[in-house]
């Protein structure tokens, strides 16, 4: 009986039905036969010699350098080629460079710098073509020697310039014409911490020689005494800057007005203004109406808290004060990331506050953001506030205390630290 499976034959017809080995063939030792190229036997192929392994190819004369035969018949053994790159002899497929992070995060920086920089100029040249430098300084005669420090005179007028028939019903401004100061502020900005000082429009203040600003006639000086608003409603900005260096001796350096349309706009681009209102109070002629507590003031509401005065006892120092109490609300909540960083609440709030601001000729962007953040940290807190120091009242108007203005003069030109205190 045979020992190979059935099927199996012992004599040499053709290779793989027999063997003359003992036993069959290792598969280690198997080489795959080529075809078509017969070297005996029937098909072309030669039975192996018995007692023995068939003798092997040699694949020197019969394949390539790849690994294919030279017939084009493909041995089917791994060469180490690559697939898919092109056939034999393609180039090896080169790998796909590590990206360079350092250069991206580099290039990145230096796009969003620039961005920034495009974006700041830009910002800089629009505010500053929206600046209205109307006041003269120049105009104003026999001024004070310069101190240490800046000096800034803060008008808010009663300008009724460019509000709608509607828009003066609404903010109850009434229609008369021309223009009076409805507050008045000396910002003292030095090394020594700032000072905001309020001027009572019914200040009692001599009107000195000056220069008017329109028909540059000399109007000599009589000693007549008014409330320091007239001032501002006889010949504007240039004899009010005039009549308060007169009075006080102190020279102002720059010059800052908003009437009341811009005021109004500025708190509702803001989206309102948050106060805490002690006492109730209410004023028909300024459309005040207040409950007391916390509550969000919208542009109608600032303007009448800040004009009322007959729902106080204390009349124009009253209201002054709450002016100030205002100017710090709005100021720290202007200054604030979510609308410094935030473009679309930025250019609002500068735009209401550029298209009715009036400012001397040499003020400059720089000049106006120094006194907008001396203001915002001194109403804040970081500085000192105070009224004009009183004495008394004269005919309905309020007197300055000579002494203590003298003294507070002389620390703001000084630029020392202030100790007077004011009403």
């Amino acid at each position: 009986m045979s020992d190979w499976p059935e099927g199996w034959s012992g004599d040499n017809s053709r290779y793989g039905r027999g063997s003359a080995s003992a036993q069959p063939e290792g598969a280690r030792v198997m080489r795959q036969v080529q075809r078509g190229r017969g070297q005996g036997g029937p098909g072309g192929y030669s039975a192996p010699p018995r007692g023995g392994v068939p003798p092997q190819q040699s694949y020197d004369d019969s394949y390539d350098q790849y690994g294919s035969s030279q017939d084009g018949y493909d041995s089917g053994y791994n060469t180490g080629q690559v697939y898919g790159g092109g056939g034999p002899g393609a180039a090896m497929r080169e790998p796909r460079p590590a990206p360079n992070w350092g250069k991206r995060i580099k290039l990145t920086a230096i796009t969003l710098v620039t961005l920034l920089v495009v974006v700041s100029v830009s910002t800089y040249f629009w505010a500053d073509s929206k600046l209205r430098r109307e006041v003269d300084l120049s105009k104003v005669i026999d001024r004070p020697s310069e101190g240490e420090g800046t000096n800034y005179l803060i008008v808010g007028s009663d300008s009724r310039e460019g509000m709608s028939a509607e828009e003066k019903k609404k903010l109850r401004t009434g229609s008369a014409k021309g223009k009076r100061t409805d507050s008045m502020m000396i910002l003292h900005v030095g090394d020594n911490g700032n000072t905001l000082i309020s001027l009572p429009r019914d200040s009692d203040v001599e009107i000195p020689t000056f220069v008017g600003s329109e028909s540059g006639k000399t109007y000599k000086g009589t000693g007549r005494h008014v409330k320091l608003n007239a001032a501002y409603a006889e010949d504007g900005p240039e004899l009010l800057v005039r009549t308060v260096e007169f009075n006080t001796g102190l020279r102002i350096d720059h010059y800052a007005e908003i009437g009341f349309a811009g005021f109004a706009k500025i708190v509702d681009a803001v989206g309102g203004v948050e106060m805490d209102i002690p006492k109730a109070f209410k004023d028909s002629k300024s459309g005040a109406d207040f409950q007391a507590g916390k509550q969000t003031l919208n542009g109608e509401q600032a303007l009448a808290f800040v004009r009322t005065r007959y729902a106080f006892a204390g009349s124009d120092l009253d209201r002054t004060k709450n002016q100030q109490k205002f100017l710090a609300a709005l100021a720290g909540q202007t200054a604030t990331p979510s609308t410094v960083i935030n473009p679309f609440k930025l250019y609002p709030v500068m735009g209401a506050g550029l298209d009715t601001l009036t400012v001397d000729k040499d003020m400059s962007l720089w000049n106006l953001a120094s006194m907008f953040w001396a203001m915002k940290g001194v109403t804040g807190g970081d500085g000192k506030s105070m009224n004009m120091p009183i004495s008394g009242s004269s005919g309905g108007n309020l007197v300055w205390d000579k002494a203590k203005v003298k003294t507070l003069v002389e620390q703001l030109r000084n630029d020392e630290k202030v100790t007077v205190s004011g009403n």
